[in-house]
């Protein structure tokens, strides 16, 4: 199951279960012709940093940002080339962050995919390449240094590089959400379409609850919901509003 999600507004837009014999790869673009994208940058993971995925979101009228790994060695080894002066540049944009016994920052960089020794010709519309580099210092601990890199079909600057970075995890927080306050993963129905449907109703109901503006958890309004019907009413209320304006 594949799921497309609005990190802006916390909404799950759409599902798609892959077909038997089949994989993410080939439904990602099934499910991108499905949506309304004109506009938006859409991120994914390294996996689906394919050709044809970001042919197939260019189409559709948005700008991909894809994470870029070993599984295309040639693009990231001339990616990592055409980093390799700017790993001393502190003109990136920079963030701190402290906590849980860790220092960690996030300095990125965006340079124009012109500067890619090779012919990248087939990657749609590639404009800019990113590299963002994730420091880590916990106590106890060696010092963590990482980089990543990702291709994107828009004119990027760091700092909005750097933020659709972050907001490309908000979907692992949507699956984390399902798994405490609906309990997804404990579920042992397979089926027909049984998993599929369930899943569906699933965000359906978390779309429904986030849209709902009292300051509770999910878990909370829940419990709400069960207890009082006028709450029940107010979230229904809520997701079919949040329907209408989109």
């Amino acid at each position: 199951m594949i799921s497309a999600y609005a990190s802006s507004n916390k909404l799950v837009l759409g599902q798609l279960k892959t077909e038997q014999k089949s994989n993410e790869i080939t439904a990602i673009p099934e499910l991108i012709k499905m949506l309304d994208i004109k506009g938006a940058l859409v991120t994914i993971d390294a996996m689906a940093c394919q050709t044809k995925i970001a042919s197939a979101i260019v189409e559709q009228g948005g700008d991909y940002l894809l994470a870029v790994k070993s599984n295309q060695g040639t693009l990231r080894q001339a990616i990592e080339n055409a980093f390799s002066s700017q790993r001393a540049n502190v003109a990136g944009d920079i963030s701190f962050e402290e906590g849980h016994g860790r220092i960690e920052s996030r300095q990125c960089y965006v340079i124009d995919s012109t500067e890619l020794e090779g012919d990248f010709s087939r990657w749609k519309n590639l404009k800019s390449i990113v590299m963002v580099e994730n420091f880590r210092l916990e106590k106890g601990k060696d010092i963590d240094l990482e980089y990543r890199y990702y291709i994107s079909s828009k004119e990027l600057s760091a700092e909005q590089a750097a933020t659709a970075v972050r907001e490309n995890w908000g979907i692992e927080s949507m699956h984390w959400v399902l798994d405490v306050s609906m309990n997804e993963d404990a579920y042992q129905i397979y089926k027909a379409h049984g998993a599929e449907n369930l899943s569906c109703l699933r965000h359906m109901s978390l779309n429904m609850l986030r849209a709902e503006t009292t300051k509770l958890s999910i878990v909370g309004k829940q419990k709400r919901c069960m207890m009082n019907t006028s709450i029940l009413e107010a979230v229904l209320s809520a997701g079919f509003s949040q329907v209408m304006k989109n």
